[in-house]
């Protein structure tokens, strides 16, 4: 698999093969078809997952240009693929989806049911972050730039020297 990856001293975008985006596909697929496996056939699975792969390589991508902070690629691969997922049902779903000669009703439900999850977890992630923010949950940006597992936890995940 081809993903799109950033060098760290560069933040520039170099496509190769790497063994955590093939790591990151493999992810995608399984968030993908967790909401649609008792939905689909084995053609439907092969599709979201494909698809998936596709999605979440180009979400991944997307980070750099919108310069946002998802370290771990949460956004890039659980969001994106579990929302696939679950509109994936609408189309691909064996009883229900356009494709196997459904009407657009399971279309809908499923994106209602996607954008209920998005804005509940948003409502929730906010009352969250709002709770934690007296407790000084962040760190300076000082202990972030010399590591924040050296600051935090007195020794580094990663040992260079």
């Amino acid at each position: 698999m081809t993903m799109t990856v950033a060098s760290s001293s560069h933040h520039r975008c170099v496509r190769s093969a790497t063994s955590v985006g093939a790591a990151s596909g493999a992810v995608a697929g399984l968030v993908a078809i967790t909401p649609a496996c008792g939905a689909v056939d084995l053609e439907g699975a092969i599709a979201i997952g494909a698809i998936s792969g596709a999605l979440c390589a180009w979400a991944v991508g997307l980070k750099f240009k919108l310069k946002y902070d998802d370290s771990l690629d949460v956004v890039g691969v659980h969001l994106v693929a579990g929302l696939w997922g679950t509109i994936a049902i609408g189309f691909l779903g064996s009883e229900t989806g356009l494709f196997y000669g459904g009407d657009y009703k399971q279309l809908v439900v499923q994106i209602v049911i996607a954008l209920f999850a998005l804005i509940f977890t948003a409502i929730v992630t906010v009352v969250i972050a709002l709770a934690l923010k007296p407790l000084g949950w962040r760190v300076s940006d000082e202990e972030e730039a010399n590591g924040i597992d050296e600051a935090e936890h007195a020794e580094t995940a990663y040992d260079f020297a």
